[in-house]
């Protein structure tokens, strides 16, 4: 006889913490998803370190570690209190390039001073497991802490792999999510020499006329918990996590596989992995950036896997611009607040959907959400793939 299969763990998101260039906080992030694109740079202008450091701390932090640990403590205070064995208790946050921000300061300082005025804090500010370490530290959680550095996807695939350290029994909570802040010269001049940038200034998803998209910084971090652990301290339910997959193109440093058939797979797998049929998917928060070749290879990956009539689709990123490896935890944290308020939000800069494309995108307003599976979606240079699959509880057995 075989073995038994072994019990997969329900897990469900009960924190949600956001910095954003749309907003700080989930109410501003919220409305702004359903304002227009802010003007200029996508930063985040308003962003105050001192609000959770004090002003030692803040200077030993990078700015990627401090969005980690403002959204981390956000999440937390969202979920309200776990009582959790900080042994079940984990970390899985990703990052696309780490502390950039810190490295060209310090090389700057070589260069200008020596190296006897290169900062001993370089390494520990500079590594990309510093967020993770820092939401470990901060918090106390001594269970996996651990950092997926895949581009663009890594925020997603951070969460999926968060999913699994529940699902196995490992761990009854995660804090998971991404942070991102490589607007520093060198990062602007690089995107920008390699022509992903929009020449406008103008993140147009899905649109006739995009040509690149508009970088950004930001964060978010989710709490995904164990279904009955939540359930016991009477926590706040956002969305039930049904499923996760990642895949690799295996074909191009920068541009996606011919069709979209890394993207394609990776959504049926996780798919598959959640137990949803592509007819119960009713919103697909796509990776969307605005580039030629992705937006195309993506459209086409929906339009095989769902067909002409498939689901409503939507990409943030013409709000919130591309933040790298944070953009798969801000777009997942859009996903929950789809499913708690019940309206998916339009894509800014869509005016005129590109005629090569055949599916639904939302423009020009918000659209109802009704209550089916959402799948949300990140592409990496590289050619990493991450998908994940969220529903409301009730939906779901």
């Amino acid at each position: 006889m075989p073995p038994p299969a072994p019990i997969r763990r329900r897990v469900v998101v009960t924190g949600l913490g956001v910095v954003s260039c749309a907003g700080i906080g989930l109410d501003a992030f919220w409305e702004g998803l359903h304002s227009p694109a802010p003007p200029g740079e996508h930063r985040v202008h308003d962003f105050d370190p001192s609000s959770w450091f004090d002003v030692k701390a803040a200077r030993r932090a990078d700015r990627f570690q401090q969005f980690a640990v403002a959204t981390a403590q956000m999440a937390l205070d969202d979920a309200g209190d776990l009582s959790i064995d900080p042994m079940r208790a984990g970390v899985v946050h990703g990052t696309g390039v780490g502390g950039l921000e810190t490295l060209e300061t310090q090389v700057g300082v070589l260069n200008e001073k020596g190296e006897r005025r290169v900062s001993p804090f370089l390494v520990p500010m500079m590594m990309s497991n510093a967020g993770a370490a820092a939401i470990s530290m901060r918090f106390g959680w001594r269970g996996p802490c651990e950092t997926i550095v895949t581009a663009c996807a890594a925020g997603s695939q951070a969460i999926g792999a968060a999913l699994r350290l529940i699902a196995s029994g490992r761990c009854d909570a995660v804090i998971s999510g991404g942070a991102e802040c490589a607007m520093t010269p060198i990062g602007l001049a690089a995107f920008r020499n390699m022509t992903a940038l929009s020449t406008t200034g103008v993140s147009r998803p899905f649109d006739a006329r995009r040509d690149g998209f508009v970088i950004a910084e930001g964060a978010a971090s989710l709490v995904l918990e164990e279904l009955e652990h939540a359930r016991a301290r009477g926590a706040r339910i956002y969305a039930e996590l049904l499923g996760a997959a990642s895949t690799a193109d295996a074909y191009h440093i920068t541009a996606p596989s011919p069709g979209g058939a890394g993207a394609l797979a990776c959504m049926e797998l996780a798919l598959e992995d959640a137990g949803v049929a592509p007819s119960e998917v009713e919103h697909v928060n796509a990776h969307g950036t605005s580039t030629p070749l992705n937006d195309l290879a993506e459209a086409e990956a929906i339009e095989k896997l769902f067909g002409r009539a498939g689901p409503l689709v939507t990409s943030i990123k013409g709000v919130t611009g591309h933040s790298l490896g944070a953009a798969g935890a801000i777009e997942a944290a859009a996903c929950c607040l789809t499913i708690d308020r019940k309206q998916v939000p339009p894509t800014a800069g869509l005016e005129q959907l590109d005629p090569e494309m055949h599916i639904e995108v939302a423009a020009g307003g918000p659209r109802p959400y009704r209550g089916g599976a959402v799948l949300s979606n990140s592409f990496g240079f590289g050619g990493h793939n991450g998908c994940l699959v969220f529903a409301p509880l009730a939906s779901t057995p």
